[in-house]
């Protein structure tokens, strides 16, 4: 189900008879109709592997599942609720997935759709030995979590965010506070970056940059703080 921007820190998501959503909990800021709020302890669509996978990565947001009551499906007419969402007043951006991956962290996450399929990535699957270094210099730890399928997918940001392509010919380098997620078939690493930041005395973490390279899209916040 697509998500409607009502402001530039809240959503809006319709939702009817045998659908469902996951939100990070405390996100839901109002709601009209019947709806069903319940605590997920199985990781979203992933299951019980998906819930493994986020304990080992320690990554643990928890969500809860919005959905419209079962008792209400069987009633005469197609009942449909809407719910708001927003959380700590940062900017939300949405990203529609048309089949493909995003690549995110588990506390950026605000909503989404219950029909996308969840889990956990190694950083080191798409970085080697870098991306276990990123993880460590990001404070992203060794995992990320992944969503795949068709559905969108709600995430927060400082700032706002911005939509970069990345091309075969054209790798995209971003400031790793600054990175958000990607999609698509996307390799990164780090690379250091020794230059203007370090003579202007920014922190140790500026000496490197994330560099994406391959085919897809990387989002950047306009800030350089973590939620």
């Amino acid at each position: 189900m697509p998500f409607t921007v009502l402001n530039s820190r809240m959503v809006r998501a319709e939702i009817g008879p045998g659908q469902r959503l996951f939100s990070q909990r405390g996100a839901m800021l109002a709601y009209q109709g019947e709806v069903a709020f319940t605590p997920n302890v199985q990781g979203g669509q992933g299951g019980l592997g998906s819930m493994i996978g986020r304990r080992i990565a320690n990554e643990a947001t928890p969500l809860m599942t919005v959905e419209v009551p079962q008792g209400l499906h069987d009633q005469g007419g197609a009942p449909t609720a809407s719910v708001m969402f927003g959380h700590g007043g940062h900017h939300v951006h949405v990203v529609d997935l048309t089949g493909d991956t995003l690549y995110v962290e588990a506390d950026r996450l605000l909503a989404f759709d219950g029909t996308l399929r969840q889990g956990t990535m190694f950083m080191g699957a798409q970085g080697g030995v870098m991306g276990m270094v990123r993880g460590q210099v990001t404070g992203q730890g060794l995992f990320t979590t992944t969503l795949e399928g068709h559905g969108s997918v709600a995430v927060m940001a400082h700032g706002g965010v911005i939509e970069l392509p990345i091309r075969q010919d054209r790798a995209v380098h971003v400031d790793p506070q600054a990175y958000v997620a990607h999609r698509g078939n996307v390799r990164n690493k780090l690379s250091t970056a020794l230059g203007w930041r370090d003579m202007v005395g920014r922190g140790s973490g500026e000496a490197f940059q994330l560099e994406l390279s391959g085919q897809g899209t990387v989002y950047v916040q306009a800030s350089e703080e973590k939620l």
